[in-house]
């Protein structure tokens, strides 16, 4: 599979939805990010989480393997974004034993016209902006599912599910970059579904996550760290038979991403 396809379709653990919208609960119509491809969707979300403040300057980014694992493309391709990234000013190279890629500062309007002056890269970002809609769409879809499958899961799970939501959550709380906590967030909502033992609500779960999971932007680490608050409070309501709270806690969880996530910073621009 192409690069192009990973970006489009494939989540970063596992296959991605195919024919989604042609059955069940449909989500919205195909993205526009579906157009553009690996290289430039990598380039817009870093160009969007520095330009919408999610990143700050001088922050230090992912290794391209780590980018390239929480992107779902290859480290070619991850490679080859840092690399535009860098020539446009938005991220800056330093080699050696104490070097990475890091956060140029908040992109210029000398940046800006450089990746839209990029063609692909420019409409990607567009594709981005268009698919708000989209995005709020999966997140509602996304908190009901959740929700659901958190209340079965409350009587459903067994022990061992609830040492590994319990492992994951101390993997997010170690993690060193956005790239780490996102691999681990991730195992953790999939383990929630499985645990809810209802294996077709549980699929569509994860089709509707991995749609929403191509939308998602680099954060500063410091704000994953305190939402993982939430995610602890979750296992305790599981860990108690508490079929209203953890209903609660992963609709609320879920639905903060209309404000945390890049739509809902487009949105306060707005």
């Amino acid at each position: 599979m192409t690069d192009e396809g990973a970006a489009h379709g494939v989540g970063s653990y596992g296959v991605g939805p195919s024919g989604v919208g042609s059955h069940g609960l449909e989500s919205p119509a195909l993205g526009a990010i579906r157009r553009t491809s690996a290289v430039d969707t990598v380039r817009a979300r870093i160009w969007l989480g520095v330009t919408l403040g999610m990143l700050s300057p001088g922050q230090r980014l992912p290794t391209p393997a780590e980018t390239a694992r929480a992107f779902a493309v290859s480290e070619m391709t991850a490679r080859r974004a840092y690399r535009l990234l860098d020539a446009e000013g938005v991220v800056t190279r330093v080699r050696g034993a104490s070097g990475g890629t890091f956060v140029a500062g908040a992109p210029t309007a000398a940046s800006g016209a450089a990746l839209a002056a990029a063609g692909t890269a420019g409409a990607a970002l567009d594709a981005y902006r268009e698919d708000a809609a989209r995005v709020h769409a999966l997140i509602d879809q996304r908190a009901v599912l959740e929700a659901g499958l958190a209340a079965l899961a409350s009587s459903a799970r067994t022990d061992a599910e609830l040492g590994a939501l319990a492992e994951c959550v101390g993997r997010m709380d170690a993690a060193r970059d956005w790239a780490e906590f996102r691999e681990a967030d991730a195992a953790f909502h999939d383990t929630l579904a499985a645990a809810a033992h209802a294996p077709g609500a549980a699929e569509l779960h994860r089709r509707v996550s991995y749609e929403l999971y191509e939308y998602f932007i680099p954060y500063r680490l410091e704000y994953l760290k305190r939402s993982n608050a939430e995610h602890l409070l979750l296992v305790e309501a599981l860990t108690n038979v508490d079929a209203a709270e953890a209903s609660r806690l992963a609709a609320a969880h879920v639905a903060e991403l209309h404000d945390s996530m890049y739509v809902g910073r487009l949105d306060a621009e707005r």
